[in-house]
């Protein structure tokens, strides 16, 4: 679905048309993170199960004696029955600590060392599927829900960009002929992109920090498109969200690395993106308010009836919608 917010209208085309709405000069911003296998399923000692789930690796690892340990903050299940400075083993060889409850169900892990971190990820790990899929995870998952640009060393993201596994190579190949710019960013995507907003006022809604990149060399050529005149297509929520977090200085971008934790509601003044690219979200979400914030609500609203009346799919294996 293509929709205009200045006018509220809305067409409906193959994926593929989305080349005809980017012009020579535009920027096509991806994020190019990869989801890894950040659900382990071990056991504590007496035998019983315990789901941890990596949320994001801490910057600073810590030191014990000689050993250099590789810290998480985590989600671990069942938590009210979890006791600090327990282990939880993993096939009997290799385990992990539980080394402080942080609340909420979320607590501050350490692996031994980070080879021992990389063989239980790998040989235990699944694939962190959308919630509202309810299945476990097959071998094919951990392909399939990646984009065809995510990079094998930024696989630090518990759930994929959706809006960008609509692209393929081939596509991304005719767009870049076009003289259209493609530029790499990085969100690596959290479990708080699924968190509902349950409070009245969305002005309590509190978004979770994600890690995010902006390389130098991307910061250049989106400099250099806004100098040209050209527009900023931002695909994916995660997408602007960097972009509109990213720091500038004299109407300039800044190349940067750290937490972004914006809340984009309705009053936001967009200073970067031109353009979204997006799924259909789910309702009292903070994706879909992104999305009214930047195309006025009764404007997304009245998008998503059509949708409805199209029979377009919803979620994160759904369509997409070209906000222009």
């Amino acid at each position: 679905m293509v929709l205009d917010r200045q006018f509220g209208k809305t067409e409906i085309h193959p994926f593929a048309k989305i080349i005809d709405f980017l012009h020579k000069g535009d920027a096509l911003v991806i994020n190019n993170t990869r989801v890894f296998k950040a659900r382990l399923l071990g056991n504590r000692k007496s035998g019983a199960k315990v789901e941890v789930f990596l949320v994001r690796a801490l910057p600073a690892d810590a030191t014990e004696g000689s050993k250099r340990l590789r810290r998480w903050e985590v989600l671990a299940q069942p938590s009210k029955r979890l006791d600090e400075k327990e282990e939880i083993w993993f096939g009997g060889d290799h385990s992990l600590t539980l080394e402080k409850n942080l609340g909420e169900g979320k607590w501050l892990i350490s692996f031994p060392s980070k080879k021992i971190e990389k063989a239980i990820i790998t040989k235990f790990g699944h694939t962190p599927l959308p919630l509202y899929i309810k299945r476990s995870d097959k071998a094919g998952d951990s392909r399939r829900y990646q984009t065809v640009f995510a990079r094998k060393d930024k696989a630090e993201a518990v759930a994929a960009p959706t809006a960008g596994l609509h692209f393929t190579k081939a596509l991304l190949t005719k767009i870049k002929k076009k003289g259209v710019k493609v530029v790499e960013i990085t969100l690596d995507v959290g479990p708080g992109t699924f968190k509902p907003v349950k409070v009245e006022n969305i002005e309590e809604h509190i978004v979770d920090p994600e890690r995010a990149t902006l390389t130098p060399k991307a910061a250049g050529v989106l400099n250099k498109v806004r100098e040209k005149g050209g527009r900023i297509v931002a695909v994916g929520t995660t997408s602007v969200r960097t972009l509109e977090s990213a720091p500038q200085k004299g109407g300039k971008f800044k190349p940067f690395s750290g937490d972004v934790d914006l809340f984009i509601k309705p009053g936001h003044k967009f200073k970067v993106a031109d353009s979204l690219l997006t799924n259909f979200h789910l309702p009292k979400s903070s994706l879909l308010i992104l999305v009214s914030a930047f195309a006025g609500r009764e404007t997304v609203l009245g998008a998503y009836e059509k949708a409805v009346s199209e029979r377009m799919r919803f979620y994160s294996y759904g369509d997409a919608m070209l906000i222009v």
